[in-house]
C-alpha cells in the first residue's frame, strides 16, 4: 500500500535519490524527505532530488537508472529536462533469471461472451466492412451508414453495429516487401477478431492489396461468416452499396442469432495500453494495470504489453522474465530492429517523452518504459509477436508495435485482442470498435476533470491509500463486467470510428 495521505512527496524505492511531488510544491517548502528548503517551485508528479549528484552521475527512480545528471544537482532542486539526460542504461538482459511463475487459481471464473465456430470468444457481437485500400474507403462507410438506417439493424440488440474498417493505404505501396506482409496481417486478423460476427470485404479492384491475394492464402474467417467484392466488378458506388447492404442483412441473420453465454477467462485477450503518461503513471494506474495483468493470467488469460519505443531502456526487465532465452532474444532482436528503423528515417530511440509527457513530469524514455512495463505486472513472459501476428499462447505476452497508441491497439486488435484496457494520465479520448477499450486515469484531479471519459480512478491510491493490489481487483472485476457487456465511457461516447490506423512503413511510390 502506498500511504501517502499525510505527505507532499513519496519515494518509490529505497535506492532512489529523487522523490516525486504529490501536490503542486512553493519554492521554499520544507520536506522531511528532502532536509533542504525546495530551490524553485515544483509541479506535482515532478522530481526532487534528495542528495547531491555529481555531472555525469546517475539519477535514479524506481530503483533503476532513469538517465545521468547534466550539471551538479543539489538536494531540494528540481530535477527535468533542463538537469537530467540521457545516460548509459542496463543491457544485462539475464534471459530467464527472473521467472516466478503465477500460482493458477483454483476455481471457475467466468465471463458472458460470444462463441465462435474457430473456438474464440466474442466480447462483442458487431459486423464488419474491412476496406483493402483506401479508395474503397468512403463506400464502405456508405455501406455501414445505409445499414445503421435500416430496420433490420436498428431493431435488433443482439447486433452491437457495423463498423467500417477504412485505412489511408492498400495502394501505392511495394507489393512483397514487409510494410506490405504487416498491412496484410492486419486486415485478415481483423477479419479473424471474435468480435465480428461477420465481415464484407470491399476492394476497388485495381489496388496493390488484392482482394483475392488476402483471401487465397488462407481462409479469412473459419466460421465461413465472410463475403467480398469489388467497387469495379460490381459497378460502382451505388451498386456496390445495395449489394454490399444486401449482403450484411444476410449475415445479420445469423449474428442475431448469437447469445451470451458462459465463457472461461482463458477465452480473454486483452491488449494493454498507455497514452498521455504522467509523473503518476508508473506510481497508480500502470502497476495497478500490473496486478490486474497477473490476476487475468492467473486465471488462466493473456494479456498484451506493446509499445516498442516505450520499453526502450526497460527490455531488460522483459527478457529476464522470458520463458526462454529464444523467446527473451525477440525482445533483443524488435530493438535492434527499431534502432535501425529509426536511424534509416533520421529518428532516434530516445526521441521520447512527448511534451504532453514532460508536462506531467517524465524526462527521459527510460523514466517513461520503466513506468510503462509496470503494466506487465510480474508473470514470466511467455512469446513475443510481431505486429498483428495472431496471439497462440496464453498467458503474459509481447507484440511489436510503434508507441502510437491508434496504431499500436490497431495491431493488438487485429492479433487477437478482444478486449482494450488504456492508462493515462493527461487525459485520452478514444475506441476501438469492436473492441471496448477500459479508461484508467492516473490521478484523482484529471478523473475529476475528465469523468465523462474515464472508466477507473487509480489516483486514489495515493490520494485515498488504496492499495495496488486492490486497485488491481478493480481492474480485474471491469474485465469481467466489460467483457460480459457492459458498456464503457468510450462505447456510451460512440468512439472508435477513426481509430484503425495500420502500420505504414517503406515508400509511398
Amino acid at each position: 500500500m502506498l500511504d501517502q495521505t499525510t505527505s507532499a512527496v513519496i519515494r518509490l524505492h529505497p535506492q532512489d535519490n529523487v522523490v516525486i511531488a504529490l501536490a503542486d510544491l512553493p519554492a521554499g517548502a520544507v520536506l522531511p524527505e528532502v532536509g533542504v528548503p525546495l530551490v524553485t517551485p515544483v509541479p506535482r508528479g515532478h522530481k526532487i532530488a534528495v542528495s547531491p549528484i555529481a555531472p555525469g552521475a546517475n539519477v535514479i527512480r524506481y530503483g533503476q537508472i532513469i538517465g545521468a545528471a547534466s550539471q551538479p544537482i543539489h538536494p531540494g532542486e528540481h530535477i527535468h529536462t533542463h538537469n537530467l539526460g540521457m545516460g548509459a542504461h542496463d543491457t544485462d538482459y539475464a534471459f530467464g533469471t527472473d521467472i516466478r511463475p503465477l500460482p493458477l487459481v483454483t476455481g471457475t471464473r467466468n465471463f458472458d461472451g460470444y462463441r465462435r465456430a474457430d473456438g474464440q470468444v466474442g466480447t462483442r457481437n458487431y459486423l464488419g466492412v474491412i476496406t483493402s485500400v483506401n479508395c474503397s474507403g468512403s463506400v464502405a462507410r456508405f455501406i455501414a451508414e445505409a445499414c445503421e438506417r435500416e430496420p433490420w439493424l436498428r431493431d435488433n440488440p443482439a447486433i452491437d453495429g457495423v463498423v467500417p474498417i477504412v485505412h489511408g493505404t492498400g495502394c501505392g505501396m511495394s507489393g512483397k516487401d514487409e510494410g506490405y506482409e504487416t498491412l496484410f496481417r492486419t486486415l485478415q486478423g481483423y477479419s479473424r477478431n471474435p468480435n465480428f460476427a461477420g465481415i464484407l470485404l470491399v476492394g476497388l479492384g485495381c489496388e496493390v492489396m488484392q482482394v483475392p491475394d488476402l483471401i487465397g492464402k488462407g481462409r479469412m474467417r473459419g466460421d465461413g461468416a465472410f463475403r467480398y467484392m469489388t467497387i469495379q466488378q460490381t459497378g460502382g458506388t451505388r451498386r456496390t452499396v445495395e449489394k454490399g447492404v444486401a449482403i450484411l442483412r444476410e449475415m445479420a441473420e445469423t449474428a442475431a442469432k448469437a447469445v451470451r453465454e458462459p465463457a472461461g477467462l482463458e477465452h480473454l485477450v486483452i491488449g494493454m495500453q498507455c497514452g498521455g503518461s504522467d509523473g503518476y503513471s508508473g506510481i497508480t494506474a500502470n502497476p495497478a494495470l500490473g496486478a490486474a495483468s497477473d490476476l487475468l493470467v492467473a486465471h488462466g488469460g493473456t494479456t498484451i504489453l506493446s509499445e516498442t519505443p516505450e520499453i526502450y531502456g526497460a527490455e531488460h526487465l522483459l527478457t529476464r522474465r522470458a520463458v526462454s532465452r529464444e523467446v527473451g532474444e525477440k525482445i533483443v532482436e524488435r530493438i535492434k530492429w527499431w534502432e535501425d528503423y529509426t536511424s534509416r528515417w533520421g529518428g532516434e530511440m530516445d526521441n521520447n517523452p512527448s511534451p504532453g509527457n514532460k508536462k506531467g513530469g517524465l524526462t527521459t524514455i527510460l523514466e517513461k518504459s520503466l513506468g510503462a512495463v509496470a503494466k506487465g505486472g510480474t508473470a514470466p513472459l511467455t512469446q513475443v509477436y510481431k505486429f498483428g501476428e495472431p496471439i497462440t499462447e496464453r498467458g503474459f505476452v509481447y507484440m511489436d508495435s510503434p508507441g502510437y497508441d491508434p496504431c499500436s491497439v490497431t495491431g493488438q486488435v487485429a492479433s487477437g485482442a478482444n478486449l482494450i484496457v488504456f492508462t493515462t494520465g493527461r487525459g485520452s479520448v478514444s475506441g476501438y470498435k469492436p473492441v471496448p477499450c477500459i479508461k484508467l486515469a492516473t490521478n484523482s484531479e484529471m478523473y475529476a476533470r475528465m469523468s465523462e471519459d474515464m472508466d477507473i480512478n487509480c489516483g486514489d491510491i495515493v490520494s485515498e491509500g488504496v492499495s495496488l493490489e486492490e486497485k488491481g481487483r478493480e481492474i480485474f472485476e471491469t474485465f469481467i463486467s466489460t467483457a460480459s457487456g457492459q458498456h464503457t465511457k468510450s462505447e456510451e461516447l460512440g468512439f472508435g470510428g477513426a481509430e484503425f490506423v495500420p502500420w505504414q512503413m517503406g515508400a509511398v511510390m
